[in-house]
């Protein structure tokens, strides 16, 4: 589990520095919400969770862990998305993006659980 999120973490530290530099360069910063997403909520956070996973391999085999793995990225590119649509002005899209928004935090509530759980005191 560590490993797989690890390595999205990555992906999306490359998507938020191009995305970056794509805004730099055309100096339109419409979507600086969408890369602070990207490099909060997909790099650094998926990066903390991986190195956490790696660091207790008994928490990353827990149904917890996977349910966590799978609503995270399940919910994450499609928050980026609708966020990106809903800041360039297509406001309609935003229950989309708010459920979206809401399954992220679950993802954190059972990163948090486990984390509670396999924790010394």
């Amino acid at each position: 589990m560590g490993n797989r999120f690890l390595r999205l973490a990555v992906i999306y530290a490359v998507l938020g520095v191009t995305l970056g530099v794509v805004m730099a360069a055309g100096h339109d910063y419409t979507l600086r919400p969408v890369h602070a997403h990207l490099n909060l909520l997909g790099w650094v956070s998926m990066a903390l969770f991986g190195l956490w996973y790696r660091s207790t391999p008994a928490s990353a085999e827990t149904r917890l862990a996977k349910v966590h793995f799978w609503l995270y990225n399940i919910a994450l590119p499609i928050q980026m998305g609708t966020l990106a649509m809903f800041v360039s002005g297509n406001t309609a899209i935003e229950p989309v993006l708010a459920l979206a928004s809401i399954v992220i935090g679950i993802g954190f509530l059972c990163f948090a659980v486990n984390l509670w759980k396999h924790t010394g005191r």
